[in-house]
């Protein structure tokens, strides 16, 4: 079953491309607004009890907060064979505990909350969750931080059909990357789709569907859209989020242009030619199309502070539920892509920290305790329920010892 979720991300991602601008790079509208609905599941489900943070952060999420919550859930309890996804929610070690218990049920299952690991776990866990893509958490984490919220993205696929190789100058005349590059990628003659589609927004365009290898039925088409170099960025993008919601289905794009309607000729969008043939056609006039695109990659770091964005919103709902004194709040996003003859990765980490003011200086002492002679071990069953009510087993010794022959660590 479809999420709703199309229409809601296609809004935030205009709003988030538009505070990066036109400079090259890649980003994770869906980690930035998955982040967003993981804390609208801990938020008031109420709308009468809503606050003005609540009501901002539905704002940003385009939809009402239930309704997000229900997609985040849906998303990440049943994640895609191929688009590895994880969230985690962590707090201060002896923090957090305040507050309503029942934001904890309300979170996606595979949400991981615990205690604010140090930088180090961070970045392993930006490393872990993203293929290795992205070497280092997007957040730098000092002792004024209180809790922190993250989401990941990642994917590395094959092209079900790879791409054929041209040489650069079939990019076009115009093209300021033909005298650039030596070679490029031209779409094989079976596939692959593109189309010629007349949109509303930015005219004519041009577009390119690559579907990757799938995996027990779940696959990954990348869309490709380009216009008229005189059509701001902005509207290409918008362009693109409005053909993709058919792009899975594979069925040709709304207002898909006959090549027989348009001049012969070229044009900074194609070349079209016309030859005479043999072909089975209908009414004898047949239609081709081939695309060439360039190799790809990016990295980008990206600050999510714009109130247009939702953090804000986000952090002071967050706070309240967990009962955490937070004054300030830092938000970012690291994505990375690639897009290469045979296939596709990218990875995108989101965090949020919400930040207090530094503690007052003091002293503190620390313990290193020593088991230097032989001492006694015991393991101890836990079981408690999700209600918090004990089991039979909870506090049962189930192993004990009495250790008086240590060994040396083992080098594996």
């Amino acid at each position: 079953m479809r999420s709703n979720l199309h229409g809601p991300l296609s809004a935030y991602a205009a709003r988030l491309h538009a505070t990066v601008g036109d400079r090259h790079h890649v980003a994770s509208p869906l980690g930035a607004w998955l982040l967003l609905a993981v804390t609208a599941t801990t938020a008031d489900p109420d709308p009468a009890e809503a606050d003005e943070a609540a009501a901002k952060l539905a704002q940003a999420l385009g939809t009402d907060l239930p309704s997000a919550a229900e997609v985040a859930r849906t998303l990440l309890d049943a994640p895609h064979p191929l688009v590895g996804s994880a969230t985690a929610l962590w707090h201060t070690a002896g923090q957090g505990d305040g507050g309503s218990a029942a934001w904890r049920a309300a979170l996606p299952r595979t949400t991981e909350v615990g205690a604010l690991p140090d930088q180090a776990g961070l970045d392993a866990w930006a490393r872990e969750h993203t293929l290795g893509l992205i070497e280092t958490f997007p957040l730098r984490v000092g002792p004024d931080v209180v809790l922190a919220l993250a989401s990941a993205l990642a994917t590395r696929v094959s092209w079900a059909t790879p791409f054929d190789v041209a040489d650069a100058r079939a990019l076009g005349a115009g093209s300021p990357w033909a005298g650039r590059l030596r070679q490029a990628l031209r779409s094989p003659s079976e596939g692959h789709r593109c189309a010629i589609v007349s949109t509303a927004q930015a005219g004519d365009v041009i577009v390119h569907a690559a579907p990757a290898q799938t995996t027990d039925g779940a696959g990954l088409v990348v869309l490709s859209v380009a216009a008229a170099p005189q059509v701001p960025p902005a509207e290409v993008l918008a362009v693109a989020y409005d053909l993709s919601a058919g792009a899975a289905d594979g069925a040709p794009p709304a207002g898909g242009r006959s090549l027989f309607d348009l001049p012969l000729g070229e044009t900074p969008l194609w070349t079209l030619t016309e030859e005479r043939v043999h072909t089975w056609a209908r009414d004898g006039r047949e239609e081709r199309h081939n695309a060439v695109l360039p190799c790809w990659s990016a990295r980008n770091d990206h600050d999510l502070t714009a109130p247009a964005l939702g953090f804000l919103a986000a952090v002071t709902t967050l706070a309240t539920a967990l009962a955490l004194p937070v004054e300030d709040f830092k938000a970012r996003q690291t994505a990375v892509a690639r897009f290469d003859r045979y296939g596709f990765e990218a990875a995108a980490v989101t965090g949020m920290a919400g930040i207090t003011s530094m503690p007052p200086e003091g002293v503190a002492r620390t313990a290193e305790l020593r088991f230097g002679h032989p001492y006694a071990v015991v393991a101890v069953a836990t079981d408690t329920g999700a209600d918090g009510v004990t089991g039979p087993w909870h506090g049962v010794p189930v192993f004990s010892a009495w250790v008086a022959e240590p060994e040396e660590v083992p080098e594996a």
